[in-house]
């Protein structure tokens, strides 16, 4: 079964963690660039996002400002952590939220997609609360603007995703632990 969906945003730490020659040539694709340990060369990133723009994909860069307009980026990505005030109407602002508190905090930024996490349970440490199908569909339906699943999405429980009322898809370690799992997406 395939999952159609409007958007895929798929989180990486880094520029290799994918081959976007795997990727089929879709204006669907989103990626959102997440390192918060080590910083790439910016001429990396420069060159990811040329190849990014000639398969279509959009790029959305986590927390860095400067970064963003520097290698001129789709968007700016916002964690649930992030508290700033943006607003910035020159920049496509998206974000990640836990909570409705924090889905409000990013509506007040500006944000146009939120991210809601953990959809399904996931083996992180210290994180055992998970919402499910049926509470996700409860919390989307309060809000008009876009909110996507995160979390704990793998090919065992993908086939899931289209009883969620969302019009994206947001995947984080499935990208480096199985490339194979976009051939189910797109």
């Amino acid at each position: 079964m395939f999952i159609i969906k409007n958007n895929y945003y798929l989180y990486i730490e880094n520029t290799k963690d994918i081959n976007l020659n795997l990727i089929k040539k879709n204006k669907k694709i989103c990626i959102i660039y997440r390192n918060y340990n080590t910083q790439e060369k910016e001429e990396n990133i420069i060159k990811f996002r040329k190849v990014c723009t000639r398969k279509g994909f959009k790029l959305y860069i986590a927390n860095n400002l400067t970064l963003c307009r520097n290698c001129k980026a789709d968007g700016l990505y916002l964690p649930a952590f992030n508290k700033k005030i943006y607003l910035n109407k020159n920049i496509n602002l998206i974000g990640s939220a836990h909570s409705y508190k924090e889905i409000n905090e990013k509506i007040k930024q500006g944000c146009k997609t939120i991210f809601l996490s953990r959809l399904f349970k996931t083996s992180y440490k210290n994180k055992r609360d998970f919402l499910g199908i049926i509470k996700f569909n409860l919390i989307t339906s309060n809000y008009k603007i876009s909110i996507v699943p995160l979390g704990g999405i793998k090919s065992s429980n993908i086939n899931m995703i289209n009883l969620l009322k969302t019009s994206g898809l947001a995947l984080l370690s499935e990208v480096k632990k199985k490339p194979i799992i976009s051939n189910r997406l797109f």
